[in-house]
């Protein structure tokens, strides 16, 4: 009995951890193969390639972002393979699977909830007895009649063989994200989320971890996302794992999810000490700073703690965070939401990720969602349309803020005019967003793509009609971030230099035979440049303020102007190098 497990990712860098721990799990007394697609694959691609394999069982893992293609996916290949069976798993179908069951008739069994050794019994019967009564944790149909077997007791996770030692895997693993699991289960009751709906941690042996990483660190992955809920829950389980990283990484990258809020003060010291720069991030779910909503969704909350560890976390340099917010949590309208954003925004996380609250299956939001007023779409993603306090054209007006925050926040193309703005020209950094999100749609700008040095040219549009003060320090600052922006020099520029070709070679003639005058992080005459050399990996402008007293203290004095030196040049330096002169200093030497 052939039997092909898939399902679509959301992107071709993902990988499906599921399919992984179903096919350890089963292999030895099945013929069992992954196969993994993309939500964007064309439909007729993916039956054709499933076509090939000629399965005699085949599995999908279903979740919200794909439950839809996959659907038509049935479809497709039940029509041209009758006999074959059709077995769906994944949290997306392990609620209200009866109305699943009803749907998609092409589909013959569904296994709820963990599905290693459910699916290892159902195909058992299948391919022997076919007595699927006794599948706990199955669902089958026995004529017109759906048939659900109770839930199936938790395996012991040791129990179930690792899902990182296949040979097909080892040549993508650079390539793409590895997901990775410590333990399974959540602590913590979140109304909106499906992890609430499991009691109880369960952890794998810990040498069984370290030993798995070591493989895939050896196997040559780059990056391996911690899909544990809340990895820190347990101090010391952490703390191993964190030594133990530390002390193997070997520049691969690792992602956690962690409650900020618990996070011990040793631990933070601990980790602004030894870990290496880069090497961890850490994903933090905020969600609300409203205390009604948090205690409405079972949230336990303490944010001033939360502030301190994110605080602590950044000010050691070490540790990308990415900070969560949802939108569309009971009892927190738009000014609410504002706030939120706002308290969030300050803690200057490299990533704040914008979502909408979303009504999953099973959860209990989506069981309380007439209480509060909810519209929500019917199939998946179950988006929020509105509520009683957040009407649908707020809703769009939050979307407009994700839209320019993804573009010119997590991005990171222009912080130091970002920032720059969010401070000194406008309320907040809720407003600057809002209002250049509203500008953006009011000129159809959504619908079309964008080179970088579009985004400079539309931000500097956005602000010109509004009247912004001080145009002329925000064009130095965005002068600088897209200089900074490039690791080869640009070949395209959205102003015109303040200087003519004679004024700035003068300025770069100046440089070379004057390096006393240049500075930087760099002693700019260590590296012995040429004029020509400088020509060819540098350019030069004005700026009117003083930049190294911004880059040093972040205080804008226009009382001089500055010459900014940028040199791109890869064989020296990975990326842009920044210098400056003082622009007086250095048109004495020679007359611009």
């Amino acid at each position: 009995m052939k039997v092909v497990v898939s399902t679509l990712n959301a992107k071709y860098i993902h990988t499906s951890l599921a399919l992984r721990y179903l096919k350890a799990f089963c292999e030895h007394d099945f013929d069992i193969e992954i196969a993994e697609y993309t939500i964007k694959d064309p439909f007729m691609n993916v039956v054709s390639d499933l076509f090939k394999r000629k399965p005699d069982v085949l599995g999908f893992s279903c979740y919200i972002w794909n439950i839809e293609e996959t659907i038509q996916i049935i479809k497709m290949i039940k029509k041209i393979m009758p006999e074959l069976q059709i077995v769906l798993g994944g949290p997306e179908v392990s609620y209200d699977t009866e109305y699943w069951m009803q749907r998609v008739p092409e589909v013959d069994f569904i296994v709820m909830g963990e599905g290693e050794e459910t699916l290892h019994h159902l195909l058992t019967e299948i391919g022997t007895t076919r007595k699927f009564h006794f599948v706990y944790g199955a669902a089958y149909r026995k004529g017109e009649e759906i048939i659900l077997n109770p839930g199936r007791p938790k395996l012991k996770l040791d129990d179930i063989p690792s899902p990182h030692y296949f040979a097909e895997d080892v040549p993508a693993l650079a390539n793409r994200v590895v997901y990775f699991e410590t333990s399974r289960g959540c602590p913590f009751s979140c109304q909106f989320c499906l992890s609430s709906i499991e009691v109880g941690v369960r952890y794998f042996d810990i040498e069984r971890t370290k030993k798995d990483i070591l493989y895939l660190i050896g196997a040559g992955a780059k990056l391996i996302k911690f899909v544990d809920r809340t990895f820190n829950i347990k101090r010391e389980y952490a703390m191993e794992i964190f030594q133990f990283l530390i002390d193997n990484h070997q520049g691969c990258v690792f992602q956690f999810e962690i409650t900020a809020d618990i996070m011990r003060p040793e631990v933070l010291d601990f980790l602004a000490e030894n870990a290496p720069p880069g090497v961890f991030r850490f994903e933090i779910g905020v969600q609300s700073t409203n205390d009604q909503t948090n205690e409405i969704v079972k949230r336990r909350q303490n944010f001033t703690k939360l502030s301190r560890t994110v605080t602590t976390i950044k000010n050691s340099r070490k540790i990308d965070q990415h900070l969560d917010l949802i939108a569309g949590l009971p009892e927190e309208d738009y000014n609410s939401f504002r706030k939120t954003f706002n308290d969030v925004f300050d803690l200057r996380p490299e990533e704040l990720q914008l979502g909408f609250l979303k009504m999953l299956r099973g959860t209990g939001m989506r069981l309380d969602a007439e209480k509060y007023g909810y519209k929500f779409m019917d199939n998946a993603p179950y988006e929020i349309l509105g509520n009683d306090i957040l009407p649908f054209e707020d809703l769009v007006r939050i979307k407009r803020v994700e839209d320019v925050l993804e573009k010119y926040w997590n991005a990171h193309r222009m912080d130091h005019t970002v920032l720059f703005l969010i401070e000194r020209e406008f309320e907040s950094a809720f407003d600057f967003f809002q209002q250049f999100g509203d500008y953006w749609e009011e000129r159809g700008w959504q619908k079309i793509g964008h080179q970088l040095e579009d985004l400079f040219s539309r931000l500097h549009g956005f602000l010109s009609d509004r009247g912004t003060a001080r145009m002329d320090v925000i064009e130095g600052l965005m002068k600088l971030d897209y200089f900074l922006g490039h690791k080869y020099k640009p070949r395209k520029i959205w102003w015109e230099f303040k200087l003519d070709k004679n004024g700035q070679s003068s300025l770069i003639r100046t440089a070379a035979e004057q390096p006393a005058l240049v500075r930087g992080e760099t002693d700019f005459g260590t590296l012995g440049l040429s004029e020509a050399q400088l020509h060819k990996h540098a350019v030069v402008e004005v700026v009117p303020f003083d930049l190294q007293t911004y880059l040093r203290e972040g205080d804008i004095h226009t009382g001089q102007s500055t010459v900014m030196l940028v040199l791109f040049d890869p064989e020296r330096a990975p990326k842009a190098q920044l210098f400056t002169m003082e622009l007086a200093a250095a048109t004495a030497v020679h007359q611009v």
